[in-house]
This record gives C-alpha cells, structure tokens and sequence, in this order.
C-alpha cells in the first residue's frame, strides 16, 4: 500500500450573537416553539424587504481581526440561489464575490512544533431553517418537518485553507477558532445547539502526488469527537477505495454518530451553479478606517495573548496555560482565583487536575462549578503554607463542592490542620525509629525505601496531618547521625 497524505480544510458556520435577526426584527433565542420567530421577511413572503442588521457587520469585522484577516472596504450581499426544504425563499442571503474579510490565519499546536492554519476568507449570511427528522439522521428517517425559528438568524462563514493534514489538527484549529470566537464575544459556542457547525471538505493523495485527491464534503459536525472521527473514517474509506482501483467521487456526504460511518448524500461531480447575482433589496455597505480602527481597540485580550502573560507573568508552563485559556470562563476562574494566592502553579494543577475531573463526572462548564475562584485560590494557600497537606487538601475539596465554604472554616470544622509544628513532629519521628530498628538498619544497609516506611508509619501516628516535608527532613537528620 502506498503512503498517503490527508488534506483537511474546514467551513465553519458561527450564529452570532445578536437578540435579532440579519435581516428582520424577530428574536435569535434558541429552544423555542417552532416557528414561533418568524415574519414575513424571513419567512420569504412577497414584497417583504430585509433591512441590515448593523451588529452583524460589527461583529464580523471584530471576528476578521481577531483572526489576523484584512477587512474589506466594499462589501455587498448576494442572492444564492437553491431549492431545499428549509429555505423558504428559494434563494439564501450571503456574499459570494465580496466577502467582509480576506486572507488571516490561525496558529495550532499538534505536538512540538507550530503550525499556521491559513484563512480564505469570512463572509456573512443568514442561516436556514431546521430540518426535524423523524429518525436519527436524515438517511434513516421516513419523514421530516421544518423549524423555520433559525431562518434568517445571522452567521458567519470562515473558510480555511486546506492546510490540515490530520484529524488532530483539524480538532486543534476548531478549538482554537471556537476559543477566539468566545473570547470575542461574537458567538455563545454552544456546539450542542447548533451554534458552531462545521463541514470538513477531505480528500487523500499519495505522497509523490503533485496535485490534491477529489474531495468529499462531510456535513453538519457539530462536536470535536465527531469531526476527529468523521475524518478518520473518510480517509480510511478513501484510501481503501483507491487501494481497491475504484476512484472518489466528489460529493456530499453526512456523518452518522451512531454507527460511525458517513453516507453519500447527494453527488458534487459538477459544480453547483448557484446563479449568485447581486441582492436588489439590500445597498452595498462601506466600512471606513475609522470604524475598524475602533472595533480593534475594543478587542479584548485573546487566548494567544493570554496565555503569553500566564507564562511571563505567572509562571506556568506552555501546556498549563494553553490548556487554561483554551475557554474563556476558565481563564477568568484562573485569574479571579489567582488574586488569592500566590501559588499559580498549585492552582493550575488543581484546576486541570480535581476541578477538570469534577466538570467532567458531573457534565457542566466552570460557570457552573460550585466553588468560588475566592474560595480555591485560599485552598491553594492553605497547601502552600503548610496547614494543610495534599492527601488532605482534596477532603476540603470534597466538601466545599458540597457546600463553598471557606476552606479554613472546614479544615477547622473537619479538624484537619496540618501538624508542622517541629517539637510534636520531632517527638513522633524518635518514637517510630524507637519501634523500628529494622528499618534504621536497612537504612544503614543503603534501603532507600525504609525512609518511604518510616514516613508511613508517622502519617498513621497523625492520622495523616504530620507535614510530610517536615518528617521527611527529620528522619533523613536522625538516620545519617
């Protein structure tokens, strides 16, 4: 079998947050009746005529710099024209030969070395209706409704280069896009509701090729495992096929979660004509310097460069902080918790140790997590200073999950300081090297481990409050005497 290279290039449609619609007045909030946010305008009824929606070009032109891209002065809106179920008016609002924003980029990680994702452009449009499939997808259902609630709601489309040659970037540069699209405060990111969805065009060449294999477009993944999974199974399906002397069809293919496999959905092998023609009912709109100008003073501080200042700033190494900032209300825990201690490597390892793990069993976001930042920087503390140890820092934690009280008040109430001091400690090591000889001479014989057994034995003493530094310190003193 020949070696074969995976090009990935990613469409990722963002809703914006606006509380109205691109081109109509009526709400974007999500979970309603269906078909209860409509009117006449989104509903395509005719003589009804769009009237721009002014924070969708803000928004775009705030997405464009927050991904390094250049901003177009002259921007017009299209006609895209199709017949599907979910779009009630024949034809979509977007901008085909005049996009908002052009060119940018991302930097990735994937392992050691860097990379940059390159961006083709942004452009805006308005979202479709919802399709409701009576079965699981739209392969194995005998009927489907129509929510029309999205039609109309307003997105923005950032097309990459196909610069990604694996599943794993393709995750990294999405996570990355979704980090910057929350910190801008553009889009809520709520994968699960449709918010950020992602169509990954895939195709396979082998590696004395000069020119790119025929591509298959997945469509609609809506979560990271899906696009990882859905990637690796089409370049294993494309690979097997070309193996077999068959050749890839260009089409469109959907991905079922369930069974793990994509599904032709509809062939691509011609172009789609989409008779794009000028929007009659919208003016072209002109963005001046001044306007960007202001937009980009109000950016706020984005992920690269808040991961910079963790590592200058704080301390923390390269993989903690990006780890930290890859969500915006983590990075904020991080902070708001680090004015209470000054251990921000302790915190960060609790952060993506005990507090990760508890978000994880229990399912919910750091907004949602029980403990004050307040509250966790003073554990930090407490371990820090030595009232408390490690071993007993987490029964503090299983209980200010419980209920966020103070630390201090539970290490008091739970009766769990930490022994440090040096003549009650001193006491307890001359009595367990009085009850073990055995040890001290195993010690002398060059037995390392016998200080491990000595340690133990003096935790049992203190029920696990002895400061272990401290023994460790004591014993290592007494046994080289």
């Amino acid at each position: 079998m020949k070696n074969y290279i995976t090009v990935v290039g990613l469409e990722v449609h963002a809703e914006l947050k606006t509380k109205s619609k691109a081109f109509c007045s009526c709400s974007t909030s999500f979970g309603s009746e269906p078909n209860t946010h409509v009117c006449p305008v989104c509903l395509g009824m005719p003589g009804a005529l769009p009237v721009l929606n002014k924070q969708v070009v803000e928004f775009a032109i705030r997405t464009g710099l927050a991904v390094n891209c250049e901003i177009q002065r002259f921007n017009k809106f299209d006609r895209k024209n199709y017949f599907y179920p979910d779009l009630s008016k024949n034809y979509q609002i977007s901008q085909f030969d005049k996009p908002i924003c052009l060119g940018g980029h991302i930097d990735i990680h994937v392992g050691k070395e860097p990379k940059r994702i390159g961006i083709t452009r942004i452009h805006m449009e308005e979202d479709a209706g919802k399709l409701v499939h009576s079965g699981s997808t739209i392969k194995t259902s005998d009927s489907s409704a129509v929510d029309y609630n999205r039609a109309g709601v307003p997105l923005i489309e950032i097309v990459s280069e196909p610069d990604m040659r694996s599943a794993a970037e393709a995750r990294a540069y999405l996570e990355k896009l979704k980090a910057i699209l929350e910190y801008i405060d553009v889009c809520d990111c709520k994968m699960q509701e449709g918010s950020i969805r992602c169509d990954a065009n895939i195709s396979v060449m082998s590696e004395d090729a000069t020119e790119f294999g025929t591509r298959a477009e997945i469509k609609n993944l809506n979560s990271f495992r899906a696009l990882e999974r859905a990637i690796d199974y089409e370049v294993e399906r494309q690979i097997e096929l070309i193996e077999d002397g068959g050749h890839v069809v260009q089409e469109t293919r959907t991905w079922d979660d369930a069974q793990g496999m994509t599904f032709s959905m509809r062939s691509k092998e011609e172009a789609h004509d989409y008779r794009y023609f000028p929007e009659p009912d919208l003016v072209p709109v002109e963005i001046d310097d001044t306007w960007i100008e202001r937009v980009k003073s109000e950016l706020p501080e984005l992920p690269a460069a808040r991961q910079v200042r963790l590592m200058s700033e704080k301390g923390l190494q390269a993989y903690d902080a990006e780890n930290i900032v890859a969500t915006k209300a983590m990075a904020q825990y991080f902070d708001d918790a680090a004015k209470h201690t000054d251990d921000a490597k302790g915190l960060a390892n609790w952060l993506l140790g005990d507090v990760s793990a508890y978000l994880n069993n229990e399912n919910i976001e750091i907004d949602k997590f029980p403990v004050t930042p307040a509250h966790l920087g003073e554990l930090v503390t407490l371990i820090k200073k030595g009232v408390l140890s490690s071993k007993l820092a987490k029964k503090v934690f299983v209980e200010m999950v419980k209920d966020d009280k103070a630390p201090k008040d539970l290490v008091k109430d739970l009766g769990l300081e930490q022994v440090s001091d040096s003549n009650e400690l001193q006491k307890m090591v001359d009595e367990t090297l009085a009850e073990n000889p055995q040890s001290i001479a195993d010690f002398k014989a060059g037995k390392d481990r016998a200080v491990g057994f000595l340690v133990g034995q003096i935790m049992k003493k203190s029920r696990g409050k002895a400061n272990p530094a401290m023994i460790n310190e004591m014993l290592l003193k007494k046994l080289k005497e």
